[in-house]
């Protein structure tokens, strides 16, 4: 599973940016045009796709694409039933 890769995927389908903008530095209110209610939306969304939570607080420190994918990897190695 790449998990890049889906959050991209998600981050197409719900703000509507072109895939090949989409690079881990990318800010998701200075690059790809989100307000606060929309990175909230994202994080929900793959929160859901991951099947993971994220705590508010932590939820709050994500401006990149690349922190976002950090969070939910480090999120999806703390689950019970996970295997590397």
């Amino acid at each position: 599973m790449d998990i890049t890769e889906k959050i991209k995927d998600i981050i197409v389908d719900k703000l509507g940016i072109n895939r090949e903008d989409i690079k881990p530095e990318s800010s998701f209110t200075n690059d790809l045009g989100a307000d606060s209610l929309d990175t909230v939306e994202l994080m929900m969304e793959v929160e859901k796709e991951f099947d993971v939570n994220v705590p508010d607080a932590e939820m709050e420190k994500v401006t990149t694409v690349g922190e976002m994918t950090e969070i939910i990897e480090k999120k999806i190695k703390e689950k019970p039933n996970f295997t590397a």
